[in-house]
């Protein structure tokens, strides 16, 4: 059953921000995760405030300098999609491709995607976990193979369920967020929280902020990006395990590169490891194992996500090695 709750659509995005400063109001974009919230009661909700009207959040564009622009209700299926993002932004084209079903693709958008809530089934079921308020995280020793291995903390062991996030941190992408005070840009890599900072929020976001817009920076000749995602089924399964790649080649050796890892940890996990690991060097294949083997050295799985140190380990391996082809 849902809450009842208001609804209201304005037409600007200062009319958005007002009409938060309502108790317990919340931000409606495509809704793929929202409704799902609401109908397992995970939060309280009093007025829904839809943004789908304010244009200025919509639509992909190319800046002056050659960055991307992208509103934040863009729909997941138009990043994947756009002629723009397919041709410079590979990677990102190929995570937003991986996300959910068609159905959801179409509705979802790309600011509700990196914003959107745990998936961890202690988080969404009956059960007053740490992030609800509670006082116990029931993931330890409880039914944990979908858990993290990096990051939980002692605290909390969800993983961050975002295909595009990991991309996003790769290509080293900002949000830019509009609120109360103004507007502010935020590197993505900071703008998720971990646990041992803030155990019952996700994301650096303050009361009645919104997304606006990802701003992604022109990429340095030579730069390859590309994405990985295993899961149980083809389709809506969120990553057992992926990793995104963003790496700058001279000839065929790696000058530099950002490499994060989903399915891992609960915020996109950028792998320092394997970074310095491939720095410098050709990606041949004793460098391409050993950058699989740091990529875990510092796993700490739970009693029932073991499988995961092996399956990271050939996801790192296989795209290393496609990149190292391509090159």
């Amino acid at each position: 059953m849902f809450p009842d709750f208001d609804y209201v659509r304005p037409q600007s995005l200062q009319a958005a921000i007002t009409h938060l400063a309502d108790e317990a109001a919340v931000v409606h974009a495509g809704g793929t995760d929202l409704l799902g919230c609401l109908r397992e009661h995970i939060f309280a909700v009093k007025k829904v405030v839809s943004i789908s009207a304010v244009k200025e959040l919509h639509g992909i564009d190319e800046a002056a300098d050659g960055a991307l622009r992208i509103g934040a209700l863009t729909t997941i299926r138009t990043v994947a999609e756009h002629p723009l993002v397919r041709r410079r932004f590979s990677g990102l084209a190929q995570s937003a491709s991986e996300v959910a079903s068609p159905q959801l693709r179409n509705q979802g958008t790309i600011g509700g995607n990196i914003c959107q809530k745990p998936r961890c089934w202690y988080y969404r079921g009956d059960f007053n976990c740490l992030r609800k308020g509670g006082g116990t995280c029931f993931a330890v020793d409880g039914e944990n193979q979908f858990h993290c291995i990096f990051g939980g903390g002692g605290t909390c062991f969800i993983v961050h369920p975002s295909d595009i996030a990991p991309c996003l941190v790769a290509l080293n992408a900002t949000a830019r967020v509009a609120g109360p005070s103004g507007v502010r840009e935020v590197p993505l890599e900071k703008f998720f929280m971990r646990p041992e900072v803030d155990v019952q929020h996700e994301t650096v976001l303050e009361p009645r902020e919104i997304v606006t817009q990802i701003l992604v920076p022109p990429p340095a000749a030579g730069t390859r990006s590309a994405y990985r995602k295993v899961r149980a089924r083809r389709s809506w399964d969120f990553a057992l395990a992926g990793v995104a790649l963003a790496l700058r080649f001279d000839g065929r050796r790696v000058v530099e590169g950002r490499v994060v890892l989903s399915g891992a940890a609960p915020v996109p996990w950028r792998s320092a490891e394997v970074e310095q690991t491939i720095r410098g060097k050709e990606l041949d294949s004793d460098v391409i194992a050993a950058a699989a083997k740091a990529a875990v050295a510092e796993a700490e799985p739970l009693g029932k996500n073991g499988y995961k140190i092996p399956l990271f380990q050939g996801v790192i391996e296989e795209e290393l090695a496609r990149m190292s082809a391509s090159a």
